[in-house]
């Protein structure tokens, strides 16, 4: 069972969280492209690509934007849509798990493999990602609930497209971007997908994109001969002819494939190519709005999630608010929230979205996600100060959780207030099988494990905002901003608009 363990080999044996303070630690100014080039690794995860996909199709989108002569404007919206491409990538993981039968990492990076316009090919690939590690029969059922199901393909991509280019809109990047994600997956035959726009009608950076992701994929899986092979079959069916021409004469600069190959060197080097003479800095603001952006990516991995990221934020960050905390220190702890669970985007949803008991094996795959959490965070420069923080809301005061199993003398007060807030919003939201527990029922399962799991003067704050209905009133906003940020809209709002 393929879990992602290969997207991050180090997973297994990272490092533990170094012990931090209590205390604020202020970040150094960066680029905006510096933190979302290394929040991309969390997109490849789980799109099911191998580590740096989004980098490595940044670099050859800016190199055949540049080529067929974009405006500077253009070349930005490019940059930050070429980055965000798979911003909605979560959004069907849940459907594609679940129709396939099989981990939807695996299905969407070897679907991505197959050319749907063979019918013949396309039915074998979807036969060969049904059910996998299943019986015969069960194999066969799932492939034949997908035959019967005609507009599933269009109807997975619409939902991806829309909602990555709804969270583009929502963090104030160019209309161009938004309008880029959304159409990436048209063909210029006008087979593609969602709407089946053909030629000149489907926006020059989808084309682009499309292109340059597609190609990604095939030489770092297949190598180069195989890549160019696809862009000269597929010219004039899913490409523009004149970008894949272009593209066709790159085959024998090796500076290039050279470049893409260093995965070392390659975040230097998209950082490089923000097509700006002034970068843009990550401010504060900007922050902020990442942080809820991909809140909104985590939870819409799974249908059971809802708004958990979002509500574990507001309540960690109202239980440091009451207890006097500085603003600064509030907003780092919201931060904290927002990112806690990043590292679920390596989860197959054949084990999140899981109905019965989990095997050991799955178990161990749950319990390793804060690990992943702590790998992506630790390399995002403005993140790095919380990425302990934000990777420990799942160990105990008395070392019995997990993955670390570390215990009091190291666990500071934004992990306790994360673990507190984790479990009250589990226990409060509804679930499929189960209605949102009642504020005395939760209150009276997490007092038993006050002084072992919980610290005792953090409960008791938790305890009066939870019996003075403040916890209820955030869970009810949690779809609204979590800060005033300018520029930034609700994800519904940005839906809305780019619908």
């Amino acid at each position: 069972m393929n879990v992602s363990q290969s997207l991050i080999p180090r997973l297994s044996t990272g490092p533990v969280p170094p012990p931090v303070s209590a205390a604020v630690r202020p970040h150094a100014a960066v680029r905006l492209s510096e933190v979302l080039s290394a929040l991309t690794f969390a997109l490849d995860l789980t799109e099911g690509q191998r580590p740096g996909h989004t980098l490595r199709t940044c670099v050859l989108a800016m190199r055949l934007g540049r080529a067929v002569g974009l405006s500077e404007g253009e070349l930005e919206a490019l940059y930050y849509a070429a980055l965000l491409k798979d911003a909605g990538c979560s959004s069907n993981a849940a459907r594609m798990a679940a129709l396939f039968g099989s981990d939807d990492q695996d299905v969407k990076r070897n679907m991505r493999f197959v050319d749907w316009q063979d019918r013949w090919k396309l039915a074998m690939r979807t036969a060969q990602n049904c059910g996998v590690g299943r019986s015969p029969l069960a194999r066969l059922r799932h492939f034949l609930m997908i035959a019967r199901t005609p507009d599933m393909t269009r109807d997975i991509i619409q939902a991806r497209c829309e909602r990555g280019a709804a969270i583009a809109a929502q963090l104030g990047f160019p209309r161009q971007s938004s309008e880029a994600i959304a159409f990436v997956d048209e063909q210029w035959c006008g087979l593609g997908h969602p709407t089946g726009i053909s030629g000149s009608e489907i926006p020059m950076l989808s084309r682009i994109l499309l292109l340059a992701q597609t190609l990604e994929a095939y030489v770092t899986e297949e190598g180069l001969d195989a890549g160019m092979r696809m862009v000269r079959d597929r010219r004039g069916r899913w490409f523009d002819p004149q970008f894949a021409d272009i593209v066709l004469t790159w085959k024998h600069d090796a500076a290039l494939w050279h470049a893409l190959a260093d995965q070392d060197g390659l975040q230097d080097a998209v950082i490089a190519l923000e097509p700006t003479s002034v970068p843009t800095m990550a401010t504060d603001d900007r922050l902020d709005a990442i942080a809820q952006g991909f809140a909104s990516v985590i939870d819409a991995k799974s249908p059971f999630t809802g708004q958990h990221s979002t509500n574990v934020a507001r309540y960690a960050a109202a239980m440091a608010s009451s207890a006097g905390r500085s603003p600064q220190y509030v907003r780092e702890v919201l931060r904290a929230g927002l990112l806690h669970d990043l590292g679920k985007l390596g989860i197959s949803n054949r084990i999140l979205d899981k109905p019965g008991k989990l095997t050991p094996a799955e178990r161990t795959v749950i319990q390793n996600h804060p690990k992943w959490t702590w790998e992506i965070l630790r390399h995002v420069p403005a993140f790095a100060p919380i990425a302990a923080s934000a990777s420990l809301h799942h160990e105990r005061l008395d070392g019995g959780g997990y993955p670390w199993g570390l215990s009091e003398s190291v666990l500071n007060e934004t992990a306790r207030l994360l673990s507190l807030a984790d479990v009250y919003e589990a226990l409060s939201a509804d679930r499929p099988y189960r209605a949102g527990l009642p504020v005395d029922t939760i209150l009276g399962i997490m007092r038993k494990d006050v002084g072992t799991a919980f610290d005792r003067d953090l409960f008791d704050t938790a305890e009066s905002l939870a019996r003075d209905g403040t916890f209820a009133a955030i869970a009810q906003t949690s779809d609204q901003p979590l800060v005033e940020v300018p520029g930034i809209i609700p994800l519904r709002e940005a839906q809305r608009r780019i619908a």
